[in-house]
């Protein structure tokens, strides 16, 4: 008996060095997890100072030889729990855990686990349960979180070498189509270096990315106008006095700038991130822009800070205090100033890309996406078209010769939770090679 202790406890103190738990329980969810869940910590620079929290979900089909995703979420700086639990994971907040109780975990329909490994990773330092040993953290940027989550997958492949030759996939949303992009052109540099382990990098998918901020603030404008939140006249008048520059205006013109007002009042009491919701403001977090937004953030606050849910995923006592969806005080850089650099070098490997974009989004218009894709100027295989789910229009699509397929998504919204059936379909039908 005495040996077999032994032997548990020395099996328990390997898996505690390697950084990785396996979850089979979690608070509020209903008995065992119906899928493998790991948690764990990866370092990353000099001595592994950062320590970016990762949660690791098998593929629910064939985890051997389905894709292995990351997923990167926006902000910069939201933590990863906003696509496993509220867009693209294989749980989400019951509408009835409002009450003072532990928030109840639900089962759902849509992950995209069902085909894929996805790694949903907490970064940059600061972001959800990732933390610095060093307490002076050194500022957060583009670039130096590009580097640090290609230094993260080399590190999380060494210890998980049985993902080697699945094929590799960098995916996010929202502000992650800054990083995303610079990811994969990291990858790749490495991989032509030699870099260990060799990564399978097939390509990536982004969300409503933001790529080049100040075009994509300017497409609001016409965006807004093709969907009839502004009269022609307002449009025709702004068009013209504001030369089609709405972002950096000069303070003397003062037509473009009174004109600009008037669009103002048309479009305060929407939620920019979907245009057909009741907006509601939240001083302390502007990514609450609607009642159920704000619902799920209040709900992922009270589940990630109680104790028994740290325990459960095995976050290191003591490295964060409270835990935040979209932490607003972490000092950032926002280094590029533009993705659309990436995203051409990225077509000159070969990489596959999806790009896609709900229709009723207004923070990112898919006009400002279509507008970067052309400038691309990549010729058309696969012209616009509709694609169907449940023979019902779900969006329109368009194919390029660098292998990039542009969506939209009908009705859908900045995020991926109004529309995960159409998501996943659509995710399905691209990683497996099929149009959509």
């Amino acid at each position: 008996m005495g040996n077999k202790l032994l032997l548990l406890l020395l099996l328990s103190l390997v898996h505690a060095y390697s950084g990785e738990s396996t979850v089979r329980y979690l608070p509020g969810f209903q008995g065992p997890l119906p899928f493998e869940l790991e948690t764990g910590y990866i370092g990353v620079g000099e001595a592994d100072e950062e320590q970016f929290f990762y949660y690791f979900i098998k593929s629910e089909r064939n985890p051997k030889e389905d894709p292995l995703l990351i997923w990167l979420a926006g902000g910069p700086g939201c933590s990863s729990i906003s696509g496993l639990v509220l867009e693209n994971g294989p749980l989400a907040f019951s509408i009835e855990s409002d009450s003072g109780n532990t928030p109840s975990l639900v089962s759902t329909t849509y992950s995209w686990t069902k085909v894929a490994n996805i790694i949903y990773l907490d970064q940059p330092v600061g972001t959800g349960f990732s933390y610095s040993k060093n307490r002076l953290a050194k500022i957060q940027s583009d670039t130096r979180s590009a580097k640090r989550v290609h230094e993260f997958v080399r590190n999380w492949l060494a210890k998980h070498p049985e993902y080697f030759s699945n094929p590799f996939y960098v995916t996010g949303n929202s502000y992650s189509g800054k990083t995303v992009p610079a990811v994969v052109q990291e990858i790749s540099i490495g991989n032509g270096l030699g870099c260990k382990p060799q990564i399978n990098l097939q390509g990536y998918v982004l969300g409503n990315p933001v790529t080049e901020e100040d075009r994509d603030k300017n497409w609001r404008i016409p965006y807004a106008h093709g969907m009839g939140l502004i009269s022609n006249e307002i449009y025709e008048s702004l068009r013209r006095s504001c030369r089609e520059n709405y972002v950096k205006v000069d303070p003397l013109n003062t037509e473009c700038m009174n004109l600009l007002e008037e669009f103002d009042k048309c479009v305060n009491g929407l939620d920019m991130a979907y245009i057909l919701g009741p907006q509601y403001k939240n001083p302390s977090n502007p990514y609450d822009t609607s009642p159920d937004g704000h619902r799920l953030t209040v709900q992922s606050f009270r589940w990630a800070n109680e104790e028994s849910v740290r325990r459960a995923l095995h976050v290191e006592k003591g490295s964060i205090g409270e835990w935040s969806r979209c932490p607003r005080k972490m000092p950032y850089k926002s280094d590029i100033n533009s993705s659309v650099p990436y995203h051409k070098n990225n077509s000159i490997q070969g990489f596959r890309s999806l790009i896609f974009s709900g229709d009723h989004d207004m923070i990112v218009p898919f006009f400002a996406t279509q507008d970067w894709i052309r400038s691309l100027n990549y010729s058309i295989v696969d012209d616009w078209r509709p694609w169907m789910v449940h023979n019902q229009v779900a969006g329109y699509t368009r194919t390029y010769a660098n292998k990039m397929t542009f969506a939209t998504v009908k009705g859908g919204e900045h995020s991926i939770a109004h529309k995960q059936e159409e998501d996943s379909v659509m995710f399905k039908r691209w990683i497996s090679g099929q149009p959509l």
